[in-house]
């Protein structure tokens, strides 16, 4: 039995892409911090979906030894797909930043992906129609003033995962490594990265997507071959080949 490893998926893309995946007949692994969410989630996919197996997972991937107990506790399954989707926000200028929030951030989105990415690659590279997908943001191709520390954290996601890609192709690897890069999403991570707590917050942006259009075009890059897919400065979605140049 094949499984879709979700990470990140108690709310937001992650909450969506899950159902989606669902909807695709894919065998899940749900992973967050809250496990009263993700089995909640789980509960409303088995109802929907009876015929798949559904499990979810703790982790806290902020803390490395947890990223590594998670891996290992899943090596005990036939992962087809993993979708690095959990990430940590911040929006401040650097010299308002709180040093330990920053550092929480840097070990959720670099450490923690970069740490699974790896584990999962050098036990699938060689595996028939396996997929890698980390989810950047377009604000890992822009620099957002304001955002610098959030930004640079997912151009490392971008350069990291495009670069992994490189190196699978020249291999001649059979596993794909994507990455996809969403722009302003109405979703939980929004209201936590913008610091609007509790009941107060009301999205306002003139232009956003739905979690659940993220999780369709997360679902587009899937079905694709292509490497990338970003939200351009229009709000389009759309699939590509690399963007940052390689050497090597």
């Amino acid at each position: 039995m094949k499984y879709t490893v979700i990470t990140g998926a108690s709310s937001g893309i992650g909450y969506e892409s899950a159902l989606a995946f669902a909807a695709k007949g894919k065998n899940l692994i749900l992973v967050a911090r809250r496990l009263e969410k993700l089995e909640q989630l789980q509960h409303q996919i088995m109802q929907s979906h009876p015929q798949l197996d559904v499990k979810a997972v703790q982790s806290d991937l902020s803390s490395t030894e947890q990223v590594y107990a998670l891996y290992n506790e899943l090596k005990a399954y036939e992962i087809e797909t993993w979708i690095n989707n959990a990430g940590l926000g911040e929006t401040a200028l650097v010299t308002e930043h709180r040093l330990d929030t920053i550092e929480t951030m840097l070990r959720v989105n670099i450490e923690a992906l970069t740490i699974l990415s790896t584990l999962y690659v050098k036990d699938y590279a060689n595996v028939e129609g396996t997929q890698l997908i980390n989810v950047s943001s377009a604000l890992g191709y822009i620099i957002a003033i304001g955002s610098v520390a959030y930004s640079t954290s997912k151009y490392y996601v971008s350069a990291f995962t495009e670069g992994l890609a490189k190196e699978l192709q020249l291999s001649g690897a059979k596993l794909q490594a994507k990455v996809l890069a969403p722009a302003i999403t109405d979703t939980e991570f929004a209201q936590k990265s913008m610091h609007h707590p509790g009941d107060d917050y009301h999205f306002s942006s003139p232009k956003h997507h739905t979690a659940q259009e993220m999780a369709a075009f997360m679902v587009q890059l899937y079905d694709s071959n292509e490497v990338v897919g970003i939200v351009d400065l229009e709000y389009q979605f759309n699939l590509r080949a690399p963007i940052y140049p390689t050497i090597g």
